[in-house]
């Protein structure tokens, strides 16, 4: 039997091994935002097509989490981790030759396979994060793991801006008047970009992987009570929707997910139409101020909820970012893009808040209730296509905002309300 120092030593390796995981998903969450007009210029598409990038990514959460859930539950932590480690490095590897064809379905491909090692990645990390210490400090605790996920959402768009936009962004007009030549010419050269990126990104990946391989990770014994069902058998299924605030916090998290992944995935299309921002400026902004203001909201918030409670903050926040979008939606210029810069910082809080809430006191069910919540990121792929059909309808991107407003209606009413354990038969 390990003595309660190791035994310390080994969750505290444990949690800062899982917690270097919420890099790698943020990182793709983070670079759509960069893929997206990259893309739209390299495969020409409309703002709709565009979006399906996010499609792609979230839909393969959608697929994929229960698939998760229950190989996790089957055969542990640790072999979800590195199903999830390959799948990332795979799918990346395979961003080579959907470039080197320049094909726009070919890149969706890869992307929903590097969605499926993250959403393996993500099923595990966030329940395994809550496991590890106390249970009445759960929240701050995924809070904390969730602040390192912010810095792979602040630098995710600063090397995208960096390596994979070239900053040539030809007027319709100029584009006309190109030979077949020249046009292939270049297209060819903005689809090339993306190449090393995705290539380093696998081997990173890799390396991880083979890290964890080689690393023994403390498997977490969970109370069954919950899922007993009164035969000695435990039940894993869809009754874990007999509890009430887990509904809603999968409710939430679809929102949630589908405002988060709108307003980052067009803004730098927003920027452009308010106010004629250069990409390259645009990612650079959104990079490092919306993104850092995410990573610092991330730590300050665990730092609020020493004194107010997760649910309150999640309100609180839930209505600034409301207030932020609406004066994005009124105003032009820099005031728009202004207005939309700091929301990502009030959005810090409320994926890990929405995610403990709604696991809080299931035991053995937190695992299948983790895997709705997982598979809750549908979300992001639903909201930008409207995003993008309400854009290409009214010719404005602006206009499209609304959506995330009405989305962070439905976080504030689970921070009320929704959250809210309540007991079951």
């Amino acid at each position: 039997m390990p003595t309660p120092t190791k035994q310390a030593s080994s969750t505290t390796i444990a949690f800062i091994l899982v917690t270097s995981l919420f890099f790698l998903w943020a990182f793709l969450h983070n670079i759509n935002p960069i893929l997206i007009p990259h893309l739209k210029k390299a495969c020409q598409l409309t703002d709709l097509q565009s979006s399906l990038i996010d499609t792609a990514v979230y839909l393969g959460y959608f697929i994929i989490a229960l698939p998760a859930g229950w190989f996790m539950h089957k055969y542990g932590y640790k072999k979800g981790i590195l199903v999830g480690l390959v799948l990332y490095a795979f799918g990346a590897a395979l961003f080579v030759p959907a470039a080197e064809v320049r094909s726009f379905e070919f890149f969706l491909v890869a992307l929903f396979i590097i969605a499926a090692g993250a959403t393996f990645l993500e099923t595990v990390a966030n329940p395994y994060i809550t496991k590890l210490g106390d249970k009445a400090t759960a929240e701050q605790r995924l809070n904390f793991a969730q602040s390192f996920n912010g810095v792979g959402a602040f630098i995710a768009p600063i090397i995208g801006g960096q390596f994979i936009l070239s900053g040539i962004e030809h007027t319709p007009q100029e584009m006309q008047q190109m030979t077949p030549y020249e046009m292939n010419k270049y297209l060819s050269f903005e689809a090339g970009t993306i190449i090393v990126p995705y290539i380093v990104i696998a081997a990173v990946v890799l390396l991880v992987a083979i890290f964890f391989a080689f690393t023994r990770l403390p498997e977490i014994k969970e109370d069954d009570s919950a899922t007993d069902d009164g035969h000695g058998k435990k039940s894993f299924s869809f009754t874990v929707f007999r509890h009430p605030h887990v509904t809603w916090a999968v409710i939430a998290q679809f929102f949630y997910v589908g405002a988060q992944v709108g307003i980052g995935s067009f803004f730098i299309r927003f920027s452009r139409y308010t106010m004629n921002l250069p990409e390259k400026d645009a990612a650079y902004w959104w990079g490092f101020i919306a993104m850092v203001g995410f990573m610092v909201g991330r730590f300050a918030g665990t730092f609020f909820m020493r004194y107010i409670k997760p649910s309150k903050l999640l309100c609180i926040y839930a209505i600034v970012s409301i207030a932020l979008l609406a004066l994005a939606l009124g105003t032009s210029g820099k005031m728009a893009v202004y207005a939309l810069l700091p929301v990502p910082f009030f959005m810090s809080i409320m994926f890990p808040t929405i995610f403990a809430l709604g696991i809080k006191g299931l035991g053995e069910e937190g695992k299948i209730a983790s895997s709705f919540l997982v598979m809750s990121i549908v979300g992001g792929a639903i909201i930008p296509p409207i995003m993008g059909q309400i854009s290409d309808a009214t010719g404005s991107i602006q206009v499209a905002y609304i959506v995330p407003l009405v989305c962070f209606m439905f976080i504030l009413y689970f921070g009320l309300k929704g959250h809210k354990i309540k007991a079951t038969t």
